[in-house]
C-alpha cells in the first residue's frame, strides 16, 4: 500500500531553518523527499572536479556540475537567489576558488527541476573540471541496471548537520516502472530516472542539484532531485533525466555532444 506523503525539496540550510524561497516544498501531492549522501564514502580529493557547492543567501546549500567553462547544471528549487560557487572544494568551504553569480545568471527550465547557471570562465584542471552529457546518439538511452555515482555534501544521516567532507555513493539506476510504484506516475514521468537505495545508500538534503553520473563513460545522466524524507528508509531516489533536457540545455549553452 502507498502512504500519501508531501513532497518536498532536497536543498538544505547550512546555518539557518529560514525557507527556501520557492523552494521549500513542491505541489507534487506524492511523497516526502529530501537530498543528502547517506552511508556513502568520503571523496578522495579530485574524484569529482565537476562538482560544485552552491551556498544561496539565506544559508541555502546545494551542489551542481561544471558542464562548460562558463555554465553549471543544477535543481531549479535551489534557486531562490543570488549564489556563491564553491569550485574543487573537497572540504565544502575550503574551495579552490569562488564566484558570487548574480540570480540574474540562473535559467530556471519552469517546467522542470533543473536550470542552468552562467559563472565566469573557469579553467579546467585535475581539481576543477568539467563532467561530459551524454551524446544526441544516447538521448533513448534509459540506462537501466546501469551503475552511476553521486556526490554532494548532503547530510550523512536523517537529520544531520552538512558534514564537512564530500561524500559520494555508488547507486544503480532502475527503470521508472520500479520507481513510480513508490511515486506514482504522476511524478516519475519521463523526465525523471530513479535508483535504488539499498542499505540506506542514497542521495538526501543538501545535495539538491548534484550530479549522477555513469561508472561507465563517466557521462552526467541526472541531477539530484528528490526522495523520501527519511533517506534511509530504502524508497527509490529521483533525479531529473539530462537525456530528456539535452535540446533545452544546448539552446542555453551551446553545449552539446553527437
Amino acid at each position: 500500500m502507498k502512504v500519501l506523503l508531501t513532497i518536498l525539496a532536497l536543498a538544505t540550510a547550512s546555518a539557518s531553518g529560514a525557507a527556501l524561497p520557492g523552494a521549500a516544498e513542491k505541489a507534487i501531492n506524492v511523497k516526502d523527499i529530501s537530498g543528502r549522501i547517506t552511508n556513502g564514502y568520503p571523496a578522495y580529493e579530485g574524484k569529482a572536479p565537476y562538482t560544485v557547492g552552491l551556498g544561496f543567501s539565506g544559508g541555502w546549500w546545494c551542489g551542481g556540475s561544471i558542464i562548460g567553462h562558463t555554465w553549471v547544471l543544477t535543481a531549479e528549487h535551489c534557486t531562490g537567489s543570488d549564489v556563491t560557487v564553491y569550485f574543487g572544494a573537497t572540504w565544502r568551504t575550503n574551495a579552490q576558488f569562488t564566484h558570487w553569480v548574480s540570480r540574474n545568471d540562473i535559467i530556471n527550465h519552469h517546467n522542470a527541476d533543473i536550470a542552468l547557471i552562467r559563472i565566469p570562465h573557469v579553467d579546467f584542471w585535475q581539481m576543477v573540471n568539467k563532467v561530459e552529457l551524454p551524446s544526441y546518439n544516447d538521448r533513448y538511452n534509459d540506462y537501466n541496471e546501469w551503475w552511476a555515482v553521486a556526490c554532494g555534501w548532503g547530510g550523512t544521516y536523517d537529520g544531520s548537520p552538512l558534514p564537512d567532507w564530500l561524500q559520494c555513493v555508488d547507486l544503480q539506476i532502475i527503470h521508472n516502472s520500479e520507481c513510480q510504484q513508490t511515486y506514482g506516475s504522476g511524478t516519475v514521468t519521463d523526465n525523471i530516472l530513479c535508483v535504488r537505495t539499498p542499505d540506506g545508500k542514497s542521495t538526501c538534503g543538501g545535495d539538491s542539484g548534484g550530479p549522477l553520473v555513469t561508472h561507465d563513460g563517466n557521462k552526467l545522466v541526472g541531477v539530484t532531485n528528490f526522495g523520501t524524507v527519511s533517506c534511509t528508509s530504502g524508497a527509490p531516489a529521483g533525479f531529473q533525466r539530462v537525456t530528456y533536457h539535452l535540446d533545452w540545455i544546448r539552446d542555453h549553452t551551446g553545449i552539446a555532444y553527437y
